[in-house]
């Protein structure tokens, strides 16, 4: 190649080169807005999930109070009879525990 040439070939790839390299900045730049879009957009549809979530479990949450205030409430009672009731069921089972009274069951059969 002669000197001029040279030159116009050299000064030609270094144009592709510049070129080439604005090219590839701006892809970058793209991908980087890209991500960045991309991200706010799973942000927003995140908080959207969560205010949703909040507003179901928000009334699963005073669903869970209240089952819970009548379970007391309930064992409360139980426990109220259970200490109303204890002598007298114990008293019970102790007498049909110690009084025997041997008897001959009404399916025993004697000529067997």
């Amino acid at each position: 190649l002669t000197g001029e040439k040279r030159s116009a070939f050299s000064s030609f790839f270094a144009l592709v080169c510049a070129v080439g390299a604005g090219k590839n900045r701006r892809l970058k730049q793209a991908k980087e807005e890209a991500q960045a879009e991309i991200e706010q957009y799973r942000l927003q549809r995140e908080k959207e999930f969560k205010a949703k979530e909040a507003a179901a479990l928000g009334s699963h949450g005073s669903c869970t109070t209240e089952v819970e205030k009548e379970t007391q409430e309930k064992m409360s009672v139980i426990q109220q009879n259970f200490q109303k009731n204890r002598e007298v069921v114990m008293s019970q089972l102790l007498s049909l525990v110690c009084d025997i009274k041997p008897e001959i069951h009404v399916n025993y059969r004697i000529n067997g």
